[in-house]
């Protein structure tokens, strides 16, 4: 159990809030703030209970030093529209100064603290930053689900000073989890895409304990399909991991867990050859060719097992869906485990970057049960690790 934020019946307080507004953003626009309309529910929460709330985040990647370039200042406007509230931006990590200022604003205010990322000691958790952090507060509150696996001095450090609580986010992505892989409705399918089986090793460990099908797509399939001795043309893949996705295959077979490959498939001489694409059969993959999506015999038999469904689970795209016609299998699976999610008829729950874009682009984001923004700390989540950031957090 966690400690909720509403559980602390805070009024009148200073709440340090720490959040993930680490959108894309180029050219002096972003393109998804839904990160940042996701904070809205703890923000006014704490605003309507008479709170002065300092917003704590990161952004990007400057590696302990000042960036202009990655000022948290640039997403002042996007939060202010989203929130309809006026916010003051603290512009330094001088935390005395802020301090100050805090102490001398009225109750409700918001604030917006620099880029915490700006000082290197907030990577290395270092507890002089982690105590001044909390000199700014009275109460701490994560609602940044997505940054928990990171044992930062704004995650975890900071919850050794102040009394820490769990925002709304964090609790909605803890509940959604939970549904997934604690306590799920069986029988439960895991579709599982992407490019490498070596950065989800320990996710389809952890997932084939838990799960009934096990359906892979996505260039990770090629390896295993090449393990399996399929001729995979000129297709991505992982060579050096061979006898891994072999070892990977056999363990399956001893599971109660059935693994789900494509059947047949749709190759092109190259990505921007879309005029050549064809389908094969997965026996019959041209060897001048590459895999880019699967095929309508392996989205019939992937739709039939959803059928059989009660919770399906989604990490990473089907195929190459940045470019059509290669969306075309993650764009049908997605629509239709949307729709059965609609009739009520299925849970189901989906995370990480690529499966957001992918969804967003199939149009079936919002009839998903749940669609996580987390990335790593859903994938870690999946892994069976804990989050040293939600860890803190327990009762």
């Amino acid at each position: 159990m966690i400690k909720k934020i509403q559980d602390a019946k805070v009024k009148k307080q200073t709440v340090v809030l720490r959040l993930d507004l680490n959108i894309p953003y180029s050219n002096g626009k972003s393109s998804d703030i839904s990160r940042i309309e996701k904070t809205k529910e703890t923000i006014h929460y704490l605003i309507n209970n008479e709170n002065k709330v300092v917003i704590l985040s990161h952004f990007g990647r400057p590696d302990g030093k000042i960036n202009k370039d990655l000022s948290l200042r640039k997403l002042l406007r996007y939060l202010q529209e989203t929130l309809n509230l006026n916010i003051k931006f603290l512009p330094s990590l001088e935390i005395e100064m802020c301090r100050k200022e805090i102490i001398e604003s009225p109750f409700p205010s918001i604030f917006l603290l620099e880029n915490v990322r700006f000082s290197k000691l907030e990577e290395y958790n270092d507890p002089d930053f982690s105590s001044k952090l909390a000199s700014l507060g009275d109460v701490y509150c994560n609602d940044a689900f997505s940054v928990s696996h990171r044992a930062h001095a704004s995650t975890q450090g900071i919850t050794n000073y102040l009394p820490s609580f769990a925002g709304f986010l964090v609790q909605s992505e803890l509940k959604a989890l939970s549904l997934a892989l604690d306590k799920p409705s069986k029988p439960v399918t895991a579709i599982v895409g992407g490019s490498k089986i070596s950065t989800k090793i320990e996710l389809l460990n952890n997932l084939s304990d838990k799960v009934d099908f096990l359906v892979i797509g996505g260039a990770m399939a090629n390896t295993l399909l090449s393990a399996q001795g399929f001729g995979i043309g000129k297709s991505l893949t992982e060579k050096k991991m061979l006898k891994t996705a072999e070892a990977i295959i056999e363990e399956l077979e001893s599971k109660d867990c059935k693994l789900v490959l494509p059947m047949d498939i749709i190759c092109a001489h190259a990505l921007d050859s879309t005029e050549d694409a064809d389908t094969f059969s997965i026996d019959c993959c041209p060897i001048d060719k590459m895999i880019l999506d699967i095929g309508p015999v392996t989205q019939k038999n992937i739709m039939d097992i959803v059928d059989k469904s009660k919770t399906v689970i989604w990490n990473g795209p089907l195929g190459a869906f940045e470019t059509p016609p290669f969306d075309k299998g993650t764009n049908n699976i997605a629509k239709y485990v949307a729709n059965r999610t609609f009739k009520k008829q299925l849970i189901s729950i989906a995370g990480g970057g690529d499966t957001v874009s992918a969804l967003k682009q199939a149009g079936s984001v919002s009839r998903f049960s749940y669609v996580s923004t987390a990335g790593g700390a859903f994938l870690e989540w999946l892994e069976g690790k804990s989050l040293p950031g939600i860890e803190s957090l327990k009762l």
